[in-house]
């Protein structure tokens, strides 16, 4: 079996779905990935989600998780706390094609995010008493859950990935991008560029026992990628490059970046930055 060494170089969680990330040293794993991954997520009238795709200004959210609460702040915005501990009343969002109860938040935080936004939607929380199932087909066997994440509760990429991008992204005389355009959970050192493209499973030392990530599918990118999150503007570098070499037969020749992946054991258990461990390589 064919296995190499790797390291978690970087970890992030989005609490809510299209708006800036959060680095953090260690996340707890649940039963949907990981914690406060994906949480909440912007809704519109209908209860569908909105992302960077229609209203690229929500890259300018920017979270940050405290000890009781969730800060959120916005250009031009005072913050708004949300209780971790809280939510409002039931209702129903639509993620996809998943139609599901989920909890809205409240009128305070639906006009905060309005009044940003320039459009009525309002903020939806993941009901945690309910089973959002991933695709079998290619999960298999696995029954894996997700919160609000588009499809898989894990995103990862490789560092050496990253900065090939960026390599080519010089040669077109393109400025860098970080790793949030692509917005993973997990950066790994110890790969070949897109090594991680290969990958099957990789077990990470926990520190109570093995933590198994099983890569399932490549990630099909859409237009978020060139969402300049600084500017929560769109630009078109990352798109063309993205096209110039990164068509995935694997995927009928759409545009990949990065791997799904979901956890086979280490529910309980914390990822770390720094953390060690083997991944093994599949041939198909």
């Amino acid at each position: 079996m064919n296995e190499q060494p790797v390291s978690v170089a970087g970890l992030f969680v989005h609490p809510i779905k299209s708006c800036a990330r959060i680095a953090v040293d260690s996340a707890q794993i649940t039963e949907t990935g990981l914690e406060w991954d994906r949480e909440w997520m912007v809704v519109d009238a209908d209860g569908g989600f909105v992302s960077q795709r229609q209203l690229p200004r929500l890259a300018l959210i920017k979270p940050t998780l405290r000890a009781s609460d969730l800060a959120l702040r916005a250009p031009g915005m005072l913050a708004l706390h949300l209780a971790l501990d809280s939510a409002e009343r039931e209702t129903r969002v639509r993620v996809w094609n998943d139609e599901l109860p989920a909890w809205d938040m409240g009128d305070l935080a639906a006009q905060w995010f309005s009044d940003f936004i320039g459009r009525p939607v309002r903020l939806a929380r993941f009901d945690p008493e309910t089973d959002r199932v991933c695709d079998p087909r290619w999960t298999g066997d696995a029954r894996a859950l997700t919160a609000f994440a588009d499809a898989f509760p894990l995103l990862v990429v490789s560092s050496a990935g990253l900065a090939e991008f960026n390599r080519r992204l010089a040669v077109r005389g393109a400025a860098p991008v970080e790793s949030d355009r692509f917005r993973p959970n997990l950066v790994l050192d110890g790969l070949d560029a897109h090594g991680e493209d290969w990958l099957d499973r990789i077990v990470l030392e926990g520190d109570e026992g093995p933590i198994t990530l099983r890569l399932v599918k490549p990630c099909v990118r859409c237009s978020i990628p060139d969402v300049n999150p600084r500017r929560g503007e769109p630009d078109h570098a990352v798109g063309a490059e993205l096209a110039a070499y990164r068509a995935d037969a694997r995927m009928d020749g759409r545009l990949t970046f990065g791997m799904n992946a979901i956890f086979e054991s280490g529910v309980g258990q914390s990822l770390r930055v720094g953390m060690r461990g083997q991944a093994t390589l599949r041939f198909d």
